[in-house]
């Protein structure tokens, strides 16, 4: 399984959305909150382009968002994504 890297707030409902995904699909992840830790903020930023939490990578491949995640589950390539 490729490493996933989710980057989140304590308080937002999409990132608890995009890890409620990831946990039903019993996957280890690591996350980092950037409310907590604002380099991790500009890591993130860096990394994706964008300022919106969740940010989502699977490997070295940045997937987006929830609603990017939930469109990868939906049409089951999140399964492909992880394992290739």
């Amino acid at each position: 399984m490729k490493p996933v890297i989710i980057y989140s707030t304590r308080i937002c409902g999409y990132c608890m959305r995009a890890k409620a995904v990831l946990q039903s699909k019993h996957l280890k992840y690591t996350e980092y909150l950037v409310d907590l830790d604002p380099s991790r903020r500009q890591e993130m930023e860096q990394k994706s382009g964008r300022r919106s939490v969740p940010q989502i990578f699977i490997g070295d491949n940045h997937v987006g968002g929830y609603e990017e995640l939930h469109a990868l589950e939906i049409t089951g390539t999140l399964d492909k994504m992880l394992e290739g």
